[in-house]
């Protein structure tokens, strides 16, 4: 009885594990959406597998199984608010020496591909504040490929002055493009 215990332990420690290294390959891919829906199901899965390999009641596996989905689900969500950051650092950054109308070029390469590297071109359309706010309008671009084809979709956000650097001041820079997670 017990070597069948623990091959069956082993099987679901297996089981997890090839959930863990799935949702490795996906965080890999840069695939944020299938990595957040994916990786919390997997997560939960996990969760409960290992809660039944130790022998937890059917409520207890629920509760463990839900519990390790919701954990997973806000780790992605952190991880991804941090990859936004990054992004609207690097065009902050890019605009911030430009007077009204000069163009730059930003780039983003994640260190953790949770989100595709992005680039494109930024642009201040007006500059505005007064005394130590300044603050800028500005209008960015994203270039991506589409069926082989280059594509541009643009944006428009405020960047603000904070002593030497430039930071991202818009509350809600492009719902369409990072949606409720920026």
């Amino acid at each position: 009885m017990e070597v069948l215990f623990r091959r069956d332990l082993a099987a679901k420690m297996r089981l997890g594990a090839g959930l863990g290294l799935g949702l490795a390959a996906l965080a890999l891919s840069g695939c944020g959406p299938l990595l957040l829906e994916g990786g919390s199901a997997a997560a939960g899965i996990g969760g409960a597998v290992a809660a039944d390999a130790v022998g937890a009641g059917p409520r207890a596996t629920t509760g463990i199984g839900l519990g390790a989905q919701a954990g997973m689900r806000s780790a992605v969500q952190y991880a991804q608010r941090r990859a936004h950051l990054a992004a609207q650092n690097s065009i902050a950054r890019a605009a911030g020496p430009l007077e009204v109308g000069q163009v730059a070029r930003w780039s983003i390469r994640h260190t953790v591909a949770i989100e595709p590297n992005e680039q494109g071109e930024v642009t201040v359309a007006r500059s505005f504040g007064a005394g130590p706010i300044a603050c800028k309008e500005i209008v960015f671009s994203v270039e991506e490929r589409e069926d082989g084809q280059p594509r541009r979709a643009f944006y428009t956000a405020h960047i603000c002055r904070d002593g030497e650097a430039w930071r991202w001041a818009s509350a809600e820079p492009a719902t369409e493009r990072w949606g409720s997670l920026q």
